[in-house]
C-alpha cells in the first residue's frame, strides 16, 4: 500500500477515534480539556554517561510519582513497570471493546489469574498492548490503563505552570522488562507515530499541533511538543523558518518487538539518496539499501534515540569510513577501539567551534538537498586523551534499517517532527550559533505559559 494511503488512513482512524473519546460520558476523556490550554509542553532530558541512554522525568498516578522513563523515539506508547507498590486513586483499567482498546490497535483481551487481584497489571476483562524494552530487543504483554501525568507547559523559553492529562492511555508490564534500562528507568516515554505515543495524545488533550522537537545533549537537553518557537540561552531562537525540511517516509511493515500483519512502522524514517563526504559525493553507494522495500521492511533510513553511534549496513559503513579517512588526508590513524573501527591520533587535528576539524558527512535527501549535516563534534568520539574515533558502528551485512542515525549524530541538533505535516526539520548544529541543546532555560519558570 502507498505509503501516502497510509497516513490518510492513520489521520482518518484518528479523527474518528478521538470524537469517539470526546462522546464518552460520564467518564472524562482521554481528550480531555483543561481550563487552561497550552499551546506547549516541555520535558528535560538526561544522558547516563554509563549506558549512554537519554532519559526523561515525568509525574504519574494520584498523588503524582515521578517516574524517570527512557526517552525511545520510535517507541509505540508509554508503558511503565506496575510491579513495584503501585498506589494510585485514578488508575483505570481498559475494559475489553472499549474506545480506549480501539485506540490502542489492541486486539487482545483476558482476564487475570495472578493474585492479588484487581491490582494495577492484574484486572479481568482487559486489553492489552505488547509494550518493548528497545535495549534488550524483549517485548512482552501487558495490561492497557489510563492514570493521571504532568508535566510543564512553556512559551518556548522558560518552564509554565503544571498540566496534567487526567486519562494518559499507557501499558502496565512487569518488572523484567526495564532490565538494561539505565536506573532507576521505571519504563519506555515513546514518541513514535501512533496514536497513544506521547506527541499525539498530548496534541488531542490540550489542541495543540501534532508536533514535537527534541535536542539532546552530552548531558542535558529538551523535547518540545506543540509549536515553537524553541529558545536557547544566550537568546538563541529557533523557528519552522530556521529549520531545514524533508518528508517522513512511513515504513509499511512495523520494526516493533510484537506486531500485527499489516501494522505499519512507529518509527521516523527519511529518504536519505546519497552520503557527501567532505563536500563530495560517496561513490557506489547501494541505492536499492537506502530505500525501503515494501514489502520486507528492509532497508532506508531511520533516527533513533535509544542507539547511541549511527549504524550503517557494512558496505555503506566501508564506503563512507574509506571516503573519510581519504578526504581527512594526512591524519595518523590509531588502533580501532570497540565499537569503531576507524580511530586517529588528535594531535595532527584541528580544533574549531564545531569540534574537530575534519570532513563533514551530509546526509542527501531525494531532492538532492543536504538534511543533516555532521561536523566534527558529531562525527568524533573521543575515547581517550589523544585518540578519537568516527562515531560510526558496522551493522553487519544484513541489518533490517541499513542506516540508523544515533543518538551522538543527533546531539546538540534541533530536530523538528511535524506528524501533520509528515516532515522533519533539522536546525544544523547548535554549536554554530554559539549555543547547545543543554541551554533551555530550565532554571526560570514562568506564569504566562
Amino acid at each position: 500500500m502507498a505509503a501516502s494511503s497510509l497516513h490518510n488512513r492513520f489521520l482518518h482512524a484518528s479523527s474518528a477515534l478521538l470524537l469517539l473519546l470526546l462522546s464518552l460520558s460520564p467518564q472524562p476523556s482521554l481528550a480531555q480539556q483543561p481550563s487552561f490550554r497550552p499551546k506547549s509542553l516541555i520535558l528535560s532530558v538526561t544522558k547516563d554517561t554509563a549506558t549512554r541512554q537519554y532519559t526523561t522525568t515525568l509525574l504519574h498516578r494520584t498523588p503524582p510519582v515521578p517516574l524517570t522513563l527512557l526517552l525511545h523515539l520510535g517507541g509505540d506508547s508509554l508503558w511503565v513497570n506496575c510491579d513495584q507498590p503501585y498506589l494510585s486513586s485514578t488508575y483505570r483499567p481498559a475494559r475489553c471493546g472499549s474506545a480506549l482498546c480501539s485506540l490502542a490497535a489492541s486486539t487482545a483481551c483476558g482476564d487475570c489469574f495472578s493474585t492479588p487481584r484487581p491490582t494495577p497489571g492484574c484486572n479481568n476483562n482487559t486489553c492489552g498492548i505488547f509494550p518493548y524494552n528497545p535495549i534488550t530487543s524483549t517485548s512482552t504483554s501487558g495490561e492497557l490503563a489510563t492514570d493521571l501525568i504532568s508535566l510543564n507547559s512553556t512559551d518556548g523559553s522558560n518552564p509554565g505552570r503544571s498540566v496534567s492529562v487526567p486519562r494518559f492511555l499507557f501499558a502496565c508490564a512487569p518488572s523484567f522488562l526495564t532490565r538494561g534500562l539505565a536506573p532507576p528507568s521505571a519504563g519506555v516515554a515513546g514518541l513514535g507515530r501512533t496514536r497513544i505515543a506521547l506527541p499525539s495524545q498530548f496534541a488531542a488533550a490540550f489542541s495543540f499541533p501534532r508536533k514535537f522537537a527534541v535536542c539532546l545533549g552530552s548531558s542535558n537537553g529538551v523535547v518540545f511538543f506543540g509549536n515553537g518557537p524553541y529558545n536557547f540561552l544566550p537568546n538563541v531562537q529557533y523557528t519552522s523558518q530556521s529549520l531545514t525540511y524533508t518528508r517522513l517516509l512511513i515504513n509499511p511493515v512495523s520494526t516493533a518487538g510484537a506486531s500485527t500483519a499489516g501494522e505499519p512502522s512507529s518509527e521516523y524514517f527519511i529518504p536519505v539518496t546519497g552520503i557527501n563526504v567532505g563536500g563530495k559525493p560517496v561513490p557506489n553507494l547501494n541505492s536499492t539499501l537506502l530505500s525501503i522495500d515494501a514489502a520486507t521492511g528492509r532497508g532506508g533510513t531511520k533516527i533513533s534515540t535509544v542507539d547511541p553511534y549511527t549504524v550503517l549496513e557494512s558496505s555503506i559503513y566501508a564506503t563512507v569510513a574509506n571516503a573519510f579517512v581519504a578526504a581527512a588526508g594526512n591524519v595518523t590513524r590509531a588502533s580501532a577501539v570497540a565499537p569503531f573501527g576507524f580511530c586517529f591520533r588528535t594531535q595532527g587535528l584541528t580544533v574549531t567551534r564545531l569540534g574537530y576539524g575534519v570532513p563533514t558527512v551530509e546526509l542527501v535527501m531525494e531532492n538532492g538537498r543536504v538534511g543533516l549535516s555532521l561536523f566534527g563534534a558529531n562525527t568524533m568520539v573521543q575515547v581517550s586523551d589523544d585518540v578519537a574515533c568516527l562515531g560510526f558502528v558496522d551493522g553487519g551485512s544484513s541489518p533490517r534499517t541499513a542506516i540508523v542515525v544515533g543518538g551522538y549524530q543527533l546531539e546538540n541538533n534541533l530536530v523538528e517532527f511535524d506528524l501533520a505535516g509528515s516532515r522533519v526539520g533539522f536546525s544544523g548544529l547548535l554549536f554554530g550559533r554559539q549555543t547547545t541543546c543543554a541551554n533551555f532555560n530550565f532554571t526560570t519558570t514562568t506564569t504566562a505559559a
